[in-house]
C-alpha cells in the first residue's frame, strides 16, 4: 500500500506503568525486532504499520479485505506525564493494556490505568486488549496466569501473555483489539464516538461513510 492508499486509519494506544515493555512490544509488532536497550518513553511517541483486515462472516468465511493505516501510540508510563497521556485517551479507538509478569505492582495497577480509560476514553466501555508481558521471563514470574484472566474477565475484556523478546503473542494482541474496534463500528448506529480523520481513501470522513453502511445494531457504549 502506498502513502494514503487505505481505507481506514486506526489509532491504538499502549498504556501501563513504566518499564512494562510497551515501546519493546510496539517495535516487534512494526518490526519484528527487539531492542532490549529502550529509554524510557518521554511524553508520547508512536508508530505506524499497515495491515489488510478480513472480517468473518456468518459461514466463517473472510469477506473483501479492508486496508488498515494502524497508529500505535506509544505512552510514558510515568505519573509525571498522565495528564499528558489521558489528554490522547479520546482520540484513540482502542488501547492496549500493559503489565509486566516480573512486576505485582505493574499488575495491580491495572485497575487505576482501567478507571483513567473510564473516565477519560470515548465512552465507559473501550475496547481493551490485556497484555501481560515478558512472558519469555518465566523463572521471574510475579504474577500467576490464573490471576490476570480472573481479572480480564471481572472487565470483561481479552488476554493476552505476551513477549516482546520473542514476539510470542504480540501480532495476536493486536490483531484481536482491531477486530474489536472493527465489529465495533459496524454495529454502532451513532457514529459519534468515532474520532476525526478516520477516513477512507475515497475521501468520506469516517462518520459519513459508516453511516451509509447498513446499520446493525446499537453501539457497545
Amino acid at each position: 500500500m502506498s502513502d494514503g492508499d487505505y481505507d481506514y486509519l486506526i489509532k491504538f494506544l499502549a498504556l501501563g506503568d513504566s518499564g512494562v515493555g510497551k515501546t519493546s512490544l510496539l517495535y516487534q509488532y512494526t518490526d519484528g525486532k527487539f531492542n532490549s536497550k529502550f529509554i524510557t518513553t518521554v511524553g508520547i511517541d508512536f508508530r505506524e504499520k499497515r495491515v489488510v483486515y478480513r472480517p468473518n462472516g456468518p459461514d466463517g468465511i473472510g469477506g473483501r479485505g479492508q486496508r488498515i493505516h494502524l497508529q500505535l501510540w506509544d505512552t510514558a508510563g510515568q505519573e509525571r506525564f498522565r495528564s499528558l497521556t489521558t489528554a490522547f485517551f479520546r482520540d484513540a479507538m482502542g488501547f492496549l493494556l500493559l503489565f509486566d509478569l516480573t512486576n505485582e505492582q505493574s499488575f495491580l495497577n491495572v485497575r487505576n490505568w482501567i478507571s483513567q480509560l473510564q473516565m477519560h476514553a470515548y465512552c465507559e466501555n473501550p475496547d481493551i486488549v490485556l497484555c501481560g508481558n515478558k512472558s519469555d521471563l518465566e523463572e521471574q514470574r510475579m504474577v500467576k496466569e490464573e490471576e490476570a484472566k480472573e481479572l480480564a474477565e471481572k472487565y470483561g475484556i481479552p488476554y493476552f501473555e505476551t513477549s516482546a523478546a520473542s514476539g510470542n503473542n504480540v501480532s495476536k494482541a493486536i490483531e484481536t483489539l482491531l477486530d474489536l474496534i472493527m465489529k465495533r463500528m459496524e454495529r454502532c448506529v451513532d457514529k459519534s464516538w468515532i474520532p476525526e480523520g478516520v477516513v477512507r481513501s475515497n475521501g468520506h470522513s469516517s462518520t459519513e461513510q459508516l453511516n451509509e453502511e447498513q446499520e446493525k445494531g446499537k453501539c457497545g457504549c
